[in-house]
């Protein structure tokens, strides 16, 4: 009798729409699926080492207890830096979540990928720091400053491989079921909106925790949405480059089942709305439920 594949997840970048994973693990672990390893970018690394590690109850809980004035409190923006949140308030997340000191010792294995600045090339970090892994696959460009790992400045991973199907195989994956967080329905990659995050940002609770030069670029709160600002830009921007790049590897090494969650109403900064993408990623694994029973057999 032959045995089923080892089932591998590809979980994909996306920002704050990353959240979506963490509903999709939570419907495979109704359906009695274990994943045996697990390839991360961006914010998928994040979930997937929380995974890994017996975590994801802890970092859901932080998650959902996000707040505006929480995100507001990770900014650091100053023009000396090249990204506008702390990695030091990243890495304290990390180290206040319990994970293991390193990736082999993991429950599962478990790639992070990321992107060499000065090579331009993807790196899949397998072994040694996971604090590190995690931190170089979720720097963000113009959001979150690059990391150094063994001598080389990582950027996040998206920037190359947004929906890492080829790392998990790498790890040894017979079957692969990918997350991708950003999925437009065929729809604009951007469209205007009415400001939500810069007018959550000015709020006038909230402006005298906001640096004095962000603060000077808030728009007035009624001419919010008259032009794309500074977000609408910055991720409007990873969208597009991610988009494409996601279409030409997936042409090139699809996975088995590939799961995708329309959060088009919600930017990759706004990490505080964190239930509204879980509620997303669980919603798009319960429609598949019958396809992810199938992969499992």
């Amino acid at each position: 009798m032959s045995h089923p594949q080892p089932l591998g997840l590809a979980l994909g970048s996306g920002g704050a729409r990353g959240w979506c994973h963490i509903g999709v693990l939570r419907e495979l672990e109704r359906l009695g699926a274990r994943p045996a390893m697990v390839a991360g970018c961006s914010m998928g690394a994040l979930i997937g080492a929380a995974w890994a590690a017996g975590r994801l109850d802890a970092l859901e809980d932080w998650a959902r207890g996000l707040t505006t004035a929480g995100f507001m409190g990770m900014i650091d923006l100053r023009f000396d830096r090249s990204g506008l949140m702390r990695g030091g308030a990243i890495m304290g997340l990390l180290s206040d979540l319990g994970l293991p000191e390193r990736i082999e010792d993991l429950q599962v294995p478990y790639a992070a990928v990321a992107t060499d600045m000065a090579a331009g090339r993807e790196v899949w970090l397998r072994q040694g720091s996971l604090a590190d892994a995690v931190r170089a696959s979720i720097s963000l460009p113009a959001i979150l400053r690059p990391h150094r790992v063994e001598g080389r400045w990582l950027l996040d991973g998206g920037l190359i491989n947004p929906v890492p199907v080829s790392a998990a195989r790498a790890l040894g994956a017979g079957r692969i079921l990918s997350v991708n967080p950003n999925d437009k329905g065929g729809g604009p990659l951007w469209e205007p909106s009415e400001g939500r995050l810069w007018t959550a940002l000015s709020a006038p609770e909230l402006l005298d925790k906001i640096p004095d030069p962000l603060r000077r670029m808030l728009p007035e709160r009624n001419k919010a949405a008259a032009a794309p600002d500074y977000f609408d830009v910055v991720s409007a921007s990873i969208d597009v480059m991610t988009e494409y790049l996601r279409k030409t590897r997936e042409a090139a090494d699809p996975a088995d089942l590939a799961l995708s969650a329309q959060l088009t109403d919600m930017s990759t900064l706004e990490f505080y709305r964190a239930a509204h993408a879980i509620d997303e990623g669980a919603r798009i694994a319960r429609a598949a439920e019958d396809r992810i029973t199938a992969l499992l057999r």
